[in-house]
């Protein structure tokens, strides 16, 4: 009796010792941020549904170094001060990447924190060029960036309406502000001066007296440096008032909620953007079963998918998730992503391809150069 005891404990410790010493099914915590409440709330639906689907996808093929990866999502607001404090809470949490955040006034400070830490942050959407100009070694993004958009913007004001009168505004915003500065610096190397460069209020229901001033100055071109609820009220309201005035603005009126502002009133109006990444055949299977799923990957949406990838391979490549590794393999590794091929410079900025032309035409964004009859100046 005392014997067949002594072996049922001996049998019990020897489990225990084997479960004890077997691996746990370890996650990696990743995160993304940015706007889930707000005007700028459908920025963020496309940055979950992106990350959602790259998490599955990259667990689907195995994990990353044979573990699987929890996707933590968090709502900035594209406020500084909340982008700050979901900062915080990530490196709290054990976040080991941050696929976000998205507007440039919410990225730029939480990229410091982040950089503190040791946590690596690669933005799908902020183009500012502070972003990764002043950001730490651990900043990256897969998007281009103002100094680049604001070329191509000055450039076309300058080839289509240089004998017009040009007017250009800005939401006083980061990236509203830097791409409009960004455009009349490179409107004014080519020679051409806009007759109005101001700032409108940001979040105001009634843009009249803005109006009413680019009417007194009979201006013929409006570039709008800024989001994209302020963007389509301008536009709606110059449209209801009879204002027939060419609007003109970057890459924050490249979502369908640009037209649910507008109506018909949005009808021709004219933004740069990144070549449609949904026309790629890398992306080709991420876009049909997002779409499958009744959501239209448009935006910044297969950005955040390849900010994923690009990490995840980068540690792959790195055979570690320490952080310093990681860096130093997304610095000097090519990585496969949905947006095509992708390489980060020193900076962590890729070597974008050139912003396109689009223009608004039935619901749509649309390549400029698509829309017959409609690719000539005003």
């Amino acid at each position: 009796m005392a014997t067949g005891t002594a072996s049922r404990r001996a049998l019990l410790l020897l489990l225990g010792t084997l479960l004890m010493s077997a691996p746990a099914h370890a996650e990696i915590l990743v995160a993304t941020a940015g706007p889930f409440t707000g005007i700028n709330l459908f920025r963020g639906e496309q940055i979950q549904h992106g990350a959602e689907l790259a998490v599955e996808d990259i667990n689907r093929a195995g994990g990353v170094l044979g573990q699987t990866l929890r996707l933590a999502i968090a709502d900035d607001a594209c406020d500084p001060a909340q982008a700050v404090a979901v900062a915080n809470k990530f490196v709290n949490d054990g976040v080991a990447f941050v696929a976000g955040h998205v507007c440039s006034h919410s990225s730029i400070p939480a990229s410091r924190v982040y950089e503190q830490h040791g946590v690596i942050m690669i933005s799908p959407a902020s183009t500012n060029p502070k972003l990764t100009d002043e950001g730490g070694d651990n900043v990256f993004r897969v998007c281009g960036r103002d100094d680049q958009q604001g070329v191509v913007a000055g450039d076309y004001l300058a080839d289509a309406w240089a004998e017009r009168n040009i007017a250009i505004l800005h939401d006083g915003s980061i990236y509203g502000e830097g791409l409009a500065s960004e455009t009349r610096k490179q409107l004014t190397r080519r020679g051409v001066e806009a007759r109005i460069y101001a700032a409108i209020e940001p979040g105001r229901r009634n843009y009249a007296d803005v109006i009413d001033r680019l009417q007194a100055a009979r201006i013929d071109v409006v570039y709008v440096g800024g989001y994209t609820a302020e963007t389509g009220l301008l536009v709606r309201q110059s449209r209801d008032r009879g204002y027939s005035a060419q609007f003109v603005t970057g890459d924050a009126v490249t979502n369908d909620e640009f037209w649910l502002i507008t109506g018909a009133a949005g009808e021709g109006t004219r933004g740069t953007f990144d070549p449609d990444p949904r026309e790629r055949l890398a992306a080709a299977d991420a876009v049909a079963r997002l779409r499958a799923r009744g959501f239209e990957p448009s935006g910044y949406t297969l950005h955040t998918y390849a900010a994923l990838q690009a990490w995840a391979q980068a540690v792959t490549l790195a055979g570690s998730l320490d952080s310093s590794s990681v860096i130093a393999a997304l610095r000097r590794g090519s990585f496969n992503t949905v947006l095509g091929r992708i390489d980060f410079d020193d900076k962590g900025d890729i070597d974008a391809p050139a912003y396109v032309w689009y223009q608004w035409r039935s619901g749509q964004y649309v390549p400029l150069a698509e829309t017959a009859g409609n690719d000539q100046p005003l």
